[in-house]
């Protein structure tokens, strides 16, 4: 019996899921062409679906496709960390200011969960480091209830995300963005707007900064 649309849909989002986890672990390496008949069957799935998924992701910003030559991951570059990055500078701080002024308890409750399992991750070296992450900073700034600007954050982070990586694999690394999202949280739990606005981007401009240093020294290729 053919699947309906609705389970063509959700193996399309399972697939977009596996697929991006794969480009951001390096598991399929950038710029090289992603052949779909043999990542369809290592995923026991048809090429549809994974078609659909690797579009998705090129929309992302994590796929590019190219004429008679297919999809293909996209490469690092220290341009794209300056742009990705200045657009968190724009939109983060501010967004996430404005969000500690109306999350509720629960909001509250979800950001110590969420920073305690990432806490938790860093420390072990864990690959769940990267969505935890995302979620962390998401969970700072969704309460503020402007859907446009955290689905732009959204995508701004899933596109960080494997330079985040790079960033945390210097040794002690992980420990100055724990104490970095420690003093950014407290800061959200008691509203305090000016503070939260000013510790979320010299956070991001920290981040920055250090990788801006890798690439001058040309370990940000990846």
């Amino acid at each position: 019996m053919a699947a309906s649309p609705f389970e063509v849909r959700t193996l399309s989002d399972r697939l977009m899921e596996v697929v991006r986890d794969m480009i951001l672990s390096g598991a399929i390496a950038p710029d090289v062409p992603i052949r779909q008949d043999a990542l369809a069957a290592d995923l026991n799935v048809s090429k549809i679906p994974l078609r659909e998924a690797l579009v998705r992701l090129e929309q992302d910003g994590l796929v590019v496709s190219h004429p008679n030559r297919g999809f293909f991951a996209r490469g690092m570059s220290a341009a794209e960390v300056e742009e990705i990055f200045e657009l968190r500078l724009k939109l983060e701080p501010d967004a996430a200011a404005e969000a500690c002024l109306v999350a509720d308890e629960a909001r509250q409750d979800e950001a110590l969960q969420v920073l305690a399992q990432l806490n938790a991750a860093a420390a072990g070296g864990m690959p769940t480091v990267g969505p935890l992450n995302r979620a962390f900073h998401m969970a700072l700034v969704q309460p503020g209830k402007r859907a446009l600007t955290a689905e732009i954050t959204t995508r701004l982070h899933v596109m960080a995300d494997r330079y985040v990586r790079k960033h945390l694999e210097h040794k002690g690394r992980h420990l100055t963005a724990e104490a970095e999202h420690q003093d950014i949280l407290q800061a959200w739990l008691a509203r305090d707007a000016d503070k939260v606005r000013r510790l979320v981007a010299d956070h991001l401009q920290h981040t920055l900064s250090d990788l801006r240093e890798e690439f001058a020294q040309g370990a940000g290729q990846g």
